[in-house]
């Protein structure tokens, strides 16, 4: 394997102490594109790694809600990044490689990485890497890593899960990445929430609302979603990715991480004792969401499944970044999904009961044809 001469883009606006992205800085390039003609191109077989979404800037009463919802739900979303990190403690100990997958795995790494720094004094290494659904994970990003960390043992961090498609394109590229350089990684995801039962680790299996999903860059660091695109990406480069620095008076990323981490203290002994009956018993994974999925995809007679985003953090990112068509709501009398009323409200998409569905609710895609801007 060839040394790595990239070394981690000094972007976003966390502390390097809490993560560094092993990304390659793009901020100087237009990338953005409206998202009907971003659903146009990815629908008449572009990739949508290839472009970014122009960057949703919510009204007040949206970024209220964000603030009024982390209060609510600061203790139980550090309850669940302790129960995490208890397992990734027993499981890996001080050798553990932290390694979230950008975007939103990355502040949940920071907070596993800050759990374990209050609890056993354990300062581990954290990068945020990109892996991108049917292209695969960055390469270039672990070879440095292992060069980084040759003793070190990897574990995978993202927010939390949907239907698998992460999980299984982890599985693909760790499996492929042992058959190229005879290095087998752990394709194991930890996760705050895991409602489509994807993964063995997991802090809960209840789909609820973790406030940074809420949110775009301004709660993840001000970094872009990554981008994989040929004309600006070469094969020693790491995965690209867009610096917002004009988004500056709006980051609440530290805050974010800082209102969770205050929360540690008050839930580690709880945490601690859930991990350990997790870490007892045999964990059943096998994708049970797509069962939901399946059933949506037939009654709605949707062509692809990738048109549908089971669970609250992907109906959100539907509603922020794609053209939804329609909300499909378990409960809307969920405190969990006042975010997604709201939006849905806002751009006029139609919200429609489905009371038989493990998740809380569903974001579908809509279909469109031909160029539009």
């Amino acid at each position: 394997m060839q040394r790595i001469l990239s070394k981690p883009a000094k972007i976003g606006t966390y502390h390097q102490d809490d993560v560094l992205f092993l990304l390659k800085d793009l901020s100087d390039i237009e990338l953005e594109d409206t998202a009907v003609n971003r659903e146009t191109k990815i629908q008449s077989g572009g990739h949508y790694s290839e472009s970014l979404p122009i960057e949703y800037q919510p009204p007040k009463e949206y970024v209220e809600l964000f603030w009024d919802t982390l209060q609510h739900n600061k203790q139980k979303v550090a309850l669940c990044v302790g129960i995490v990190s208890e397992q990734i403690y027993q499981l890996k100990g001080s050798n553990a490689v932290l390694v979230s997958l950008a975007r939103a795995g990355t502040p949940v790494g920071i907070l596993i990485k800050r759990y374990l720094k209050f609890k056993y004094a354990l300062s581990l290494p954290h990068y945020s890497i990109s892996i991108i659904r049917d292209k695969g994970i960055d390469e270039n990003a672990l070879h440095y890593i292992q060069q980084e960390h040759p003793n070190g043992i990897i574990q995978f961090v993202d927010g939390w899960t949907g239907k698998g498609a992460i999980s299984l394109e982890l599985t693909k590229a760790c499996r492929q990445y042992e058959q190229k350089y005879r290095i087998k990684l752990d394709d194991t995801l930890a996760v705050i929430a895991d409602p489509g039962c994807c993964t063995t680790l997991f802090g809960t299996r209840e789909d609820f609302l973790i406030p940074s999903a809420c949110l775009n860059s301004t709660v993840s660091g001000l970094v872009s979603r990554t981008v994989l695109n040929e004309a600006l990406i070469g094969k020693d480069d790491f995965h690209g990715a867009k610096f917002y620095q004009n988004l500056l008076e709006e980051d609440v990323s530290n805050e974010f991480i800082k209102t969770i981490s205050e929360e540690f203290p008050t839930i580690a002994v709880e945490a601690k004792e859930s991990a350990l009956r997790l870490l007892s018993r045999k964990i059943e994974t096998g994708l049970l969401g797509l069962n939901d999925v399946k059933k949506i995809q037939s009654e709605f007679l949707i062509q692809s499944t990738h048109l549908i985003k089971p669970g609250v953090g992907e109906t959100t990112r539907v509603l922020l970044r794609r053209v939804p068509w329609k909300i499909l709501m378990r409960d809307p009398s969920s405190p969990f999904v006042k975010h997604i009323l709201m939006l849905a409200q806002e751009k006029g998409v139609t919200v429609e009961a489905y009371p038989n569905m493990k998740y809380l609710c569903c974001g579908l895609i809509k279909k469109v044809k031909g160029k539009q801007t």
